[in-house]
């Protein structure tokens, strides 16, 4: 009987995925509360055939040097901006991600962060919870009204129109800026106009950011482009932390440049930028743009799924580099 498949997942995957992929081979899992570290991977992916991984974790060519039998690296993301493609590339490795099936569940986030910035939630939770709640007043709390406002939306992929068809209940006004125009009938749909990125910050009120991590978006939003935008503004960033220059939108949050922020994602993840942790007019959670029960559970099973693909010969559905299969 042929030897099976050895693989490494670098997280505890829910279930069926977990069940799936015992199935398929033999599996080594990272069980500790610690993300693995760096050399952890290393030790472990001799002999592996396949490794499961998170956008957390640097498959770099110092780890794959160490991969001499891996034939697919899946990674449980849509981003795979943590994976060195070009050097998987030459060693004929198969990169794979996870997209589709977390659109509405993060569109649902980005949308939720809009509202918090909008009516300070986070501050007021903070406030209440401090015991400085002492009843209601006239100028408690002031936020601003989301209905009928002017929403821009940087990158109108699946999850950009996901979020402008959610802002259709706010009876908004949305903006898009993206290199190819939506279709007519979409547009129409969802009441978009495409316009260019100054004009797109000029005249939105919420500016919402969807776009992937690539050379020509890393810091796409910085000094000149919050100087752009209107000082009753939000910018919303749930997209890939790198695309928002951190120190200088923590400095327009400061002076009171841009009225708030709300921001799922960071420049260098954990780290958040110190004076962003010190502010009250900006949101933030810890990544969970796709955090739901059933999206994490569809995340883990698509790229097990990706896994049992290639271990049997098999072109996956999520391939990044389809050119190593030609």
């Amino acid at each position: 009987m042929p030897e099976k498949p050895k693989i490494l997942v670098t997280r505890t995957l829910p279930e069926p995925a977990a069940r799936m992929l015992a199935e398929c081979g033999d599996v080594e899992w990272w069980t500790a509360k610690d993300f693995i570290p760096k050399a952890e991977i290393i030790r472990r992916l001799p002999q592996k055939h396949a490794l499961i991984c998170l956008l957390t974790e640097p498959i770099d060519e110092e780890v794959l040097n160490a991969a001499q039998e891996l034939k697919i690296v899946a990674n449980i993301a849509v981003g795979f901006n943590n994976i060195d493609v070009a050097a998987a590339t030459r060693r004929k490795i198969v990169v794979t991600n996870t997209p589709g099936v977390l659109d509405e569940t993060t569109a649902d986030l980005a949308f939720a962060l809009l509202l918090a910035i909008a009516r300070r939630l986070g501050e007021a939770e903070r406030f209440l919870r401090a015991g400085r709640y002492k009843g209601w007043d006239l100028d408690l709390m002031l936020g601003v009204d989301v209905y009928q406002k002017t929403l821009g939306i940087v990158g109108f992929g699946r999850i950009g129109r996901a979020v402008a068809k959610r802002a259709q209940g706010f009876s908004m006004r949305v903006l898009y800026a993206d290199e190819f125009r939506a279709p007519e009938e979409m547009e129409k749909s969802l009441n978009a106009s495409r316009v260019g990125l100054e004009t797109l910050l000029r005249e939105s009120d919420f500016v919402s950011l969807h776009v992937p991590l690539l050379p020509g978006t890393r810091h796409l939003i910085s000094t000149r482009q919050l100087a752009l935008m209107k000082p009753t503004a939000c910018l919303i960033n749930n997209s890939r932390g790198p695309v928002v220059d951190e120190a200088a939108l923590a400095e327009a949050l400061a002076a009171g440049r841009i009225r708030g922020a709300a921001l799922d994602v960071f420049e260098n993840e954990p780290a958040v930028h110190p004076t962003l942790l010190k502010l009250e007019n900006v949101v933030l959670v810890p990544h969970i743009g796709s955090a739901s029960v059933e999206t994490r559970q569809k995340m883990a099973v698509m790229a097990v799924e990706n896994v049992i693909a290639v271990l049997n010969g098999r072109r996956p559905a999520n391939i990044v580099n389809p050119e190593v299969l030609g």
